[in-house]
């Protein structure tokens, strides 16, 4: 009998299906007070906490809400808080986010119950809560990952009181493991937004269900995109300690490409340099960096044209000939040798001529090595008596030497020349025209000897080689001679 039931213990054992393994438990509190009683009510912070609710709980988040409370259920709210963080263990992830009223005093900063009530600044402390409190729940947890959100840096309630004249939040430290975000830079007013949700708030639900965005990365486009929101009168802040990653929605593993791009892009994101961003742009442009690439370009561009100025549009008088129009949508369409070449015949200098040129390169070496298109076969001659072995000169490129190329636009110009010409063809596919039309390179990307060989010399690495090869304000070729130039020691 006993062997029977240790028998059927361990079929029991075997057969049972096996439990997933814990993931690791996410917990948010959540605050948004609108309804103010003593002070001027905010329209948005309970339509904001609301949406940043669901989209938590949609990202896996056991969410608490608290919405128009007073000081009890405020300072309660955090005490529970912090002791589902405790009971979590220390692979957990705690997320606290507050919409409403926010006062700082002696660098002290204080989120408002909607309950608060002042006459003295030196009551503020029984009135409101300090955020610190917060965050000192958080660290005693002891866990892994702490991430504090407050849109809380609206206008000053208690103007009228003499001692309480600074506008904002103070900036905090992050205890180790911590994530602070702001809605707007330390010491400045945030905006409640026109509509249903603060620009802040918005964009951060947004991004939030990203799949695999690291959390800096994500606050990085929220502040580009608050930033395009607000007329640059609002810049998001943020402060971390963290000491892994943390994405909020999960994502597929980087693949060696990504890795070589997330390298890439941290190498350069920080230097604001238009050139680096755009070649980013070229070689990593289908990458999870790209998004956040693209919003630094569109500020920079925009602060370097305000100060070099935005070039009128085109003209009528500026658009190419409509015969010329209809012959390139022409061999557009047939996509073929002889239709590009029949183009150019009439059109050497046109338009579209250097376009043109790069699809025959590209048609004629599909075709073969010899032009010839495919399908059609040429006599056999007899071959020609070898020829002495030539060694290839190998072509000396200096920053005032002409160029050889078969290319119009680079062909008898130098470097130096080329760089004060106007671009072609936009430095990234589907910038604005008034960012690049009509404008030189010089003035653009303040392009010097010094900067273009910075440039050049990025074609020698291995991460951006690949570049070369994609499309170039003056086209391909110019890229080969940037990179032989490199190579040479930008003399």
């Amino acid at each position: 009998m006993f062997f029977r039931l240790f028998f059927l213990c361990l079929v029991t054992l075997f057969l049972a299906p096996a439990l997933p393994a814990r993931a690791e438990q996410r917990i948010a509190l959540v605050v948004g007070n609108s309804d103010y009683e003593a002070v001027s009510p905010l329209a948005n912070p309970s339509n904001d906490a609301a949406l940043i609710a669901a989209t938590l709980e949609g990202l896996g988040f056991e969410v608490h809400r608290l919405i128009d409370v007073d000081r009890a259920e405020l300072t309660r709210g955090i005490a529970h808080f912090g002791r589902a963080l405790r009971g979590a263990g220390p692979e957990a992830t705690g997320l606290f986010y507050y919409a409403g009223h926010g006062v700082q005093s002696f660098g002290v900063n204080y989120l408002l119950p909607v309950s608060a009530e002042l006459s003295d600044a030196a009551d503020l402390s029984l009135v409101a809560v300090e955020v610190q409190s917060v965050l000192r729940q958080m660290f005693s947890a002891g866990n892994r990952t702490n991430i504090m959100i407050l849109d809380a840096c609206r206008n000053n309630p208690f103007s009228n009181i003499p001692e309480f004249n600074d506008n904002g939040l103070a900036e905090m430290k992050a205890p180790t493991g911590t994530f602070l975000a702001y809605a707007t830079a330390p010491g400045a007013v945030a905006m409640d937004g026109g509509g249903e949700n603060s620009p802040f708030t918005r964009a951060m639900a947004s991004l939030m269900p990203t799949p695999g965005l690291p959390i800096e990365q994500m606050f990085k486009q929220v502040r580009v995109e608050v930033l395009r929101e607000t007329g640059g009168m609002q810049t998001p802040w943020d402060s971390s300690s963290l000491v892994g990653d943390f994405s909020f929605a999960e994502g597929e593993k980087l693949t060696a490409r990504d890795l070589e791009a997330q390298q890439f892009w941290e190498s350069i994101k920080d230097s604001r340099d238009p050139v680096q961003i755009m070649l980013f742009l070229r070689g990593y442009g289908d990458t999870a960096f790209a998004g956040e690439a693209r919003g630094l370009l569109t500020s920079v561009m925009e602060q370097e044209l305000a100060g070099v100025g935005v070039p009128a549009a085109p003209t009528a008088s500026e658009a190419p000939p409509e015969d010329e129009q209809k012959l390139f949508e022409a061999a557009q369409a047939s996509n073929s040798i002889e239709g590009y070449e029949r183009y150019l015949s009439a059109y050497p200098e046109g338009t579209f001529a250097e376009f043109a040129q790069g699809e025959l390169v590209a048609l004629r070496e599909k075709a073969g090595a010899d032009g010839t298109p495919g399908g059609v076969s040429l006599p056999e001659v007899a071959p020609a008596p070898p020829a002495a072995a030539v060694e290839p000169k190998e072509e000396v490129i200096t920053f005032l030497s002409p160029l050889t190329s078969s290319e119009p636009a680079v062909n008898g110009l130098s470097i130096s020349e080329i760089i004060e010409s106007t671009p072609l063809f936009p430095p990234v596919e589907g910038l604005p025209e008034s960012f690049w039309k009509g404008q030189k390179c010089s003035s653009c990307h303040h392009w010097t000897q010094e900067r273009i060989c910075t440039q050049a010399q990025t074609y020698l690495e291995e991460a951006t080689r690949g570049a070369v090869g994609k499309e170039h304000p003056f086209g391909g070729a110019f890229k080969q001679k940037l990179q032989t130039w490199a190579a040479s020691g930008c003399n």
